[in-house]
């Protein structure tokens, strides 16, 4: 059995359940959605509910699916640069080229596997039997910090966190061109691509998403910038800029059709990652510095 908690945000808000649930769960079709519905699989708040049920912002929705899981996962060792560790929460700084959690593509060699090894059996179960202990996911392209939880009570009030925005994440970036205004919001909505379902798109029945900018530096033709993210969807930094024209440098996906030299995956970096501990209520804060590679980019930005 793998049990996922949705917290619902408050761009959320009137959502369908069954909508909800397909939005927030990866491979979760809306009639898969009403099939663990209608099966008693889904509580929201704690009760069982009709597929046209409506959430509000607060609600929380809990998804149990009794499919069996392909492969036991394995602890591996794996090196992880910790950055911050207690009882309650581990925080890592991901190099490219390390997914979050195993999927098809990827059965082994996940961040996962690795803290199963580190961590033993010191992490929350409500990730499900696949993603025990992730909170939330950063790209395998992206590097920078990600926090899992190792309990469930801790998961539970981070995942509270990412709902009302108090898990803050920061990210640098190379955007390709140069972006007229010091600083600046996207808001813009996302969802899956129509044609192509491994991609994500700004498309006007998306769920909401805001990410805020500022420049650091300017280069020719090229912009070096911060990013908040107000929202957390998939690929939310990628899709918005490449969707004013300003792609990342090396994504290959949303913007280059071709590697660039010298780059393994695209130049973003989870930079900074704040938030309450769940134990003991005080504010803690986490930085990375920007990995090898995207130093060198700079460099090399810096010499043209």
């Amino acid at each position: 059995m793998e049990t996922t908690l949705l917290p619902v945000a408050p761009e959320d808000e009137g959502a369908r359940l069954d909508s909800f649930i397909s939005a927030h769960m990866e491979g979760v079709t809306r009639s898969a959605a009403a099939r663990l519905l209608a099966e008693g699989q889904v509580l929201l708040n704690g009760k069982t509910a009709a597929k046209s049920a409506r959430v509000a912002a607060g609600d929380t929705v809990s998804v149990t699916q009794s499919e069996p899981v392909e492969t036991e996962l394995a602890a591996q060792d794996i090196p992880l640069s910790i950055v911050y560790e207690d009882a309650d929460v581990i925080v890592v700084d991901k190099p490219v080229g390390l997914v979050v959690h195993p999927a098809p593509g990827h059965a082994d060699g996940t961040l996962v596997n690795a803290l199963l090894h580190h961590c033993g059996d010191s992490l929350s179960g409500i990730g499900g039997e696949k993603r025990p202990g992730i909170v939330h996911r950063i790209d395998r392209d992206t590097s920078g910090l990600i926090i899992a939880a190792k309990n469930d009570a801790a998961h539970q009030h981070l995942a509270a966190q990412l709902a009302d925005h108090t898990l803050a994440r920061t990210y640098e970036c190379i955007a390709v061109g140069n972006i007229r205004d010091d600083a600046g919001t996207i808001n813009a909505p996302i969802g899956r691509h129509k044609t192509d379902r491994k991609r994500m798109a700004v498309t006007p029945d998306g769920r909401a998403a805001v990410t805020h900018y500022e420049v650091i530096a300017r280069y020719a033709g090229f912009t070096h910038l911060r990013c908040r993210l107000e929202t957390g969807r998939t690929h939310q930094i990628r899709v918005h800029l490449a969707h004013i024209g300003h792609p990342i440098w090396g994504d290959t996906v949303y913007g280059a059709k071709k590697a660039v030299a010298g780059l393994t995956g695209q130049c973003l970096h989870a930079v900074g990652l704040r938030f309450i501990h769940p134990r003991t209520g005080e504010l803690v804060e986490c930085s990375s510095p920007l990995p090898e590679e995207f130093v060198r980019a700079l460099g090399k930005l810096r010499e043209i």
